[in-house]
C-alpha cells in the first residue's frame, strides 16, 4: 500500500515480529504433535501450511495463538479523534506526541468529507480560528499543556503502537464494524491496517474475515431512560463533587494481608485470622506488601470511583492506565458550555476572553452544523480539548499505587493531580492502612525523575504524611507552588 501520497489519517505497520506466522502456527502445533519447541518450529516454516493451519485453529476460537505475532505501526496525522479511540485498547502500548509540551499551532486538522460547501467552509474557518487563538494564548505567555485545551478534535496527532496480532483483529474489527464503523476516518483506518495485515501475514487476516462482526461496541441506554428537557445541563453553582467513591473492598486491609500470608505461609484461614487480630501483625504485612517488587496481594482490594467535571485531555492521561477498568462516554454526549478554565489563563484578562470565546464560539458553529445536517459524529471534531465529561475508573490498590506515584508528583499535569489527590485523601479515609502508605514516588520509596526532579523531596514527605489531615489539591497548590 503507498502512504506517500496521503497527506493524513495514516496508518502503517512499519516494524513486525521477524518470525511473522511461524511462531502462531507453531504454537498451534505445539498441544497436539510430538516433539520438543525447536522440533515443531522446524516444521513451521511452510508459509502457506502455517496460514492454513492458523485459519483453521482460530476458527475453533483458539486465538491466543495469534497473540505470538506483535505489530508496531505509526499512526501519522490522524485526528485527536481517532487517537483516543486507539489508546483506548488497553492490550497496546502507545507513545504520543505530547501536547502538553509541542507547539501544535501548525499541526494541521482533519476535515471529515462533509456535503455543501458552506459546511466544509464553517468547519475549516471555526477550526482555524481556534488554533489562531491557541497561538495567541502561547504569545501571552499561557503555558502549552493550558493552552492546549483549546484545540480541536480534529487536530493532527501522532504516535506509533506496538501491539500483538489478537489485539489488533480487536482494534480493526470495532474501526470496521463497531462504534468506529460510524467515523469515515476510523474505518478508513481499520481498512489500511487489515490491507497490510493481509499481505504480512494473511492466515492472521483471514481469521477476522471468518469472525462475525459485531455492528456495535457502545453501550447506548439513553433512549431508555429520556430525561426532562434540560435535565443534563449542570445548573451554575452546582455543589458537584469532583470525585465520588461509588464502591470499595470492605475491611481492605485484612483482605490484603489474607492474601499476602496465604500466598507466603499456607497457614489455614482460620491461623491467618488469628494472627492478624494483632494489629502490629496486620502493619507488618503490609509494610512488607507495598515494599515488594511484586506487590501482588494489593490486587485484592478493588475501588471504583465517578470522578466529575473531567476534560478530555485529561480523560487521555487516564486511559493510559492499562490495569483498570474505566468508562468513557461517547463525545456526542459533551455539552459544549461545560469546560476547565486554567488559572494561568483566569489570571490574564486578555487570554480570559481568548478563551471563553474560543468555547462559547466552537459551540455555536456546532449548533448551526447540526442544524445543517451534519451528523453527531462529524461534529464530534470540532469539540475542544477542555471540554468535560463525566467518567468512571475501577482499579486495584496495586494499581492505584502505580497512578497515586505518577499522578501525584509534581511533574503531573495538574488537572489530573487535582484528582488524583482527592481519590488518594478519600481512600485513606476508608482504608487508611493501605494509603497512608501511598503518594508520589518520593513519598513511598525515592523519587525517580533524575534531572528533571523538582527538589522537594522533604516537602513532599510532609505534605503526604498522613498526620496532615488537611491533603487537599487546594493546600498543595499553595505548599508546592
Amino acid at each position: 500500500m503507498d502512504f506517500k501520497d496521503r497527506i493524513y489519517s495514516v496508518a502503517e505497520i512499519v516494524g513486525i515480529s521477524s518470525m511473522g506466522e511461524k511462531i502462531p502456527a507453531a504454537a498451534g502445533r505445539i498441544s497436539t504433535l510430538e516433539g520438543d519447541t525447536h522440533e515443531i518450529l522446524e516444521k513451521s516454516q511452510d508459509a502457506e501450511k502455517n496460514a492454513n493451519l492458523i485459519k483453521k485453529v482460530t476458527r475453533s476460537n483458539h486465538t491466543s495463538i495469534l497473540e505470538h505475532t506483535v505489530y508496531n505501526i505509526a499512526f501519522r496525522n490522524v485526528s485527536i479523534l481517532a487517537e483516543q479511540f486507539m489508546i483506548e485498547f488497553r492490550l497496546a502500548s502507545f507513545t504520543v506526541k505530547s501536547r502538553r509540551y509541542v507547539n501544535f499551532g501548525s499541526m494541521g486538522f482533519y476535515v471529515p468529507e462533509l456535503d455543501g460547501d458552506i459546511c466544509q467552509d464553517e468547519f475549516k474557518k471555526s477550526v482555524r480560528a481556534c488554533l489562531e487563538d491557541y497561538n495567541a494564548l502561547l504569545d501571552r505567555g499561557i503555558p502549552k499543556e493550558d493552552a492546549r485545551f483549546i484545540l480541536p478534535y480534529c487536530v493532527f496527532s501522532n504516535f506509533y503502537c506496538t501491539v500483538n496480532a489478537r489485539e489488533l483483529l480487536n482494534i480493526i474489527r470495532s474501526a470496521l464494524y463497531g462504534r468506529g464503523r460510524l467515523y469515515p476516518e476510523i474505518k478508513s483506518l481499520g481498512e489500511q491496517l487489515m490491507a497490510q495485515i493481509a499481505q504480512m501475514t494473511p492466515g492472521i487476516a483471514a481469521s477476522l474475515s471468518d469472525s462475525r462482526p459485531e455492528l456495535s461496541d457502545r453501550l447506548s441506554l439513553s433512549y431508555l431512560f429520556k430525561a426532562k428537557e434540560g435535565a443534563n445541563e449542570r445548573p451554575k453553582n452546582a455543589n458537584e463533587k469532583s470525585v465520588e467513591l461509588i464502591s470499595y473492598t470492605s475491611d481492605a486491609e485484612k483482605t490484603v494481608a489474607k492474601a499476602a500470608l496465604t500466598a507466603s505461609t499456607q497457614y489455614p484461614l482460620s491461623e491467618i485470622e488469628k494472627l492478624l487480630e494483632d494489629d502490629g501483625n496486620l502493619t507488618t504485612v503490609l509494610d512488607k506488601v507495598i515494599a515488594c517488587s511484586r506487590p501482588r496481594s494489593l490486587e485484592a482490594a478493588v475501588y471504583t470511583f465517578r470522578i466529575n467535571g473531567v476534560s478530555l485531555s485529561e480523560i487521555t492521561h487516564f486511559a493510559r492506565h492499562r490495569m483498570q477498568s474505566i468508562e468513557i462516554p461517547s463525545y456526542t454526549l459533551i455539552d459544549g458550555k461545560r469546560y476547565v478554565i486554567p488559572e494561568t489563563v483566569k489570571k490574564d484578562p486578555v487570554a480570559l476572553e481568548i478563551y471563553i470565546n474560543a468555547f462559547e464560539r466552537m459551540d455555536e458553529v456546532h449548533k448551526k452544523l447540526k442544524n445543517a445536517g451534519m451528523p453527531e459524529e462529524e461534529l464530534v471534531y470540532l469539540r475542544l480539548s477542555g471540554s468535560k465529561l463525566d467518567i468512571m475508573v475501577t482499579m486495584n490498590a496495586r494499581e492505584l499505587l502505580l497512578f497515586f506515584r505518577l499522578r501525584t508528583c509534581t511533574r503531573a499535569q495538574w488537572e489530573i493531580r487535582g484528582h488524583a489527590i482527592e481519590m488518594l485523601r478519600i481512600l485513606r479515609e476508608v482504608s487508611p492502612g493501605i494509603f497512608n502508605r501511598f503518594g508520589p514516588s518520593c513519598f513511598v520509596s525515592k523519587c525517580t525523575e533524575g534531572t528533571l526532579t523538582c527538589g522537594r523531596m522533604d516537602d513532599m514527605k510532609k505534605i503526604f504524611d498522613p498526620m496532615n489531615k488537611s491533603l487537599s489539591e487546594d493546600v498543595l497548590k499553595e505548599q508546592t507552588a
